[in-house]
């Protein structure tokens, strides 16, 4: 075993990296972060535009108490480092037929407003949805979420067999929506949970309940953006005595008698390391992104398992006709035709699902006078590394998604140097290995959540964090992740 005189080394400073120092530093470790880009935060990154810093990564915080307890394990409080506004509305859905449904987070403002929406019957269908996301959830919280490799055998073997079939994990999403909302429009808004970790409702398990569950136990905005959350993170590690190393690109993870024991970076220099936390995409390390002796410590990612990409628009803009909520999504006349092109013939949708969030309306604020900022985004395949981007067919996604916003009462201000528009290939640069796919591997079948790879891998004294492993993608999973990362680490004597 390396000696513990050498540091715990960690590869990327996005959410699961953070967490995982932190943590590590708040234990006494050692730790040292390098990280390519200029400053912390992964994926919950800043666009200058037009003069102002536009979030062009996730909007909201969910599992508050999860930061809280990562804050309180290092001595500190949440509180005292960041102001957190609730945000009412779990979002507004719009259809270019005039039709909209603003779905507040409180449970029976909800269900009162799908009634009003779709009819009693709606009312009753979500509330059954509600009360069986729970159960979903509470069936997975402890042996899933919280656990560092988990099976489908381990959880039969916890909650029995009984148990493993309540988290519905044989039949999709989609149909399981469709149990609940006889109501298309109903099925088409809960059904883009799955989106939320580059999927398809189409194939992804009706397990995927509990990210619903998740969202409905309360929606953070972070007073001065997510940005705020990674920078407090940072700062917390930086407290506990983690140091880090910006603009700092690893190219290779060292191997020695079995184990990783180090890296190289692009200029040539080595560190040596008592053990090696990567958080990036596992496909990164698969693919040999990180050198050939440690692309054995996972399984390749295979193109068709990819989460998908995504095109996203930052504007400093006007916006004329109805007033937008914090989050607006436009939905299509037909998502099984959107799911298959994305999906199947892994192509931009014709017409796509729009989705707009408005940074100076998150938790009900009122924005300053003038333009505001706003962020636009499609989902997309992730086949940047395979084919570049199709111009003309971008060209005509933005034209229809603008258009859509306008004919659901959106009008945006299109102004020439206001808007920054990152495409797959762009994320492919930004974050490579996965030809842009933005949430690690899609969730397909009902494998696909025990399938991820955990934080140990198959090569001793590397570790991984971040959304490309388990739990999963977004914010909070991510932090559990790093957790994970943290905790087996410590148990292998790192």
């Amino acid at each position: 075993m390396a000696a513990r005189t050498q540091p715990v080394v960690v590869i990327g400073a996005g959410m699961g990296g953070l967490v995982a120092a932190a943590l590590l530093a708040a234990r006494g470790r050692e730790v040292l972060v390098f990280e390519a880009a200029a400053g912390p935060g992964g994926k919950i990154r800043e666009i200058e535009v037009d003069g102002a810093r536009i979030s062009a990564g996730p909007a909201l915080l969910t599992l508050r108490p999860l930061f809280e307890e990562i804050f309180a394990t290092a001595g500190e409080s949440l509180g005292a480092q960041l102001a957190l506004r609730a945000e009412p509305l779990l979002g507004r859905h719009a259809w270019v037929d005039g039709a909209r449904l603003d779905l507040p987070v409180e449970a029976e403002a909800a269900a009162e407003a799908v009634g009003q929406f779709a009819g009693p019957a709606a009312a009753r269908g979500y509330r059954a949805f509600r009360e069986r996301a729970r159960r979903i959830h509470a069936a997975l919280e402890a042996p899933f979420l919280r656990a560092s490799r988990p099976s489908a055998m381990a959880l039969a073997t916890q909650g029995g067999l009984r148990g493993l079939l309540g988290t519905s994990p044989f039949t999709t999403l989609w149909d399981a929506l469709g149990e609940h909302f006889p109501d298309p429009r109903l099925r088409q808004v809960f059904a883009r949970i799955a989106t939320y970790v580059g999927s398809s409702p189409l194939k992804a398990p009706a397990t995927l309940m509990l990210v619903a569950h998740v969202e409905l136990q309360g929606l953070w905005a972070v007073e001065g953006g997510m940005a705020q959350l990674t920078e407090a993170l940072e700062a917390l590690a930086r407290r506990q005595g983690a140091r880090f190393r910006y603009a700092a690109e690893v190219r290779e993870i060292l191997v020695a008698g079995g184990r990783a024991c180090g890296i190289r970076l692009a200029d040539g220099e080595t560190v040596q390391a008592a053990a090696v936390v990567l958080n990036a995409d596992p496909a990164a390390l698969g693919a040999g992104r990180f050198g050939k002796a440690a692309a054995s410590a996972v399984d390749r990612t295979p193109v068709d398992r990819r989460s998908f990409s995504a095109v996203t628009w930052a504007l400093r803009t006007t916006v004329e006709g109805v007033a937008p909520a914090a989050q607006t999504v436009v939905h299509v006349d037909d998502p099984t035709a959107e799911y298959a092109e994305l999906g199947y013939r892994a192509r931009l949708p014709a017409v796509p699902t729009v989705t707009l969030w408005a940074q100076d309306r998150m938790a009900g604020a009122t924005p300053p006078p003038g333009p505001e900022r706003l962020l636009m985004m499609v989902n997309a395949p992730a086949r940047a590394d395979l084919r570049p981007d199709d111009a003309a067919a971008l060209a005509r996604c933005g034209e229809t998604a603008f258009a859509r916003l306008a004919r659901a009462g959106l009008v945006l201000q299109r102004r020439p140097g206001a808007e920054v528009v990152t495409t797959p290939a762009d994320f492919d640069r930004l974050f490579p290995g996965n030809g842009g796919a933005l949430y690690g591997p899609a969730v397909h079948g009902w494998q696909a959540a025990f399938s991820r790879p955990g934080a140990r891998t198959k090569l001793p004294g590397l570790f991984l964090a971040g959304g490309g492993t388990h739990p999963g993608a977004g914010v909070a999973m991510a932090a559990l992740s790093g957790r994970s990362a943290a905790m087996q680490v410590i148990e292998a004597g790192g």
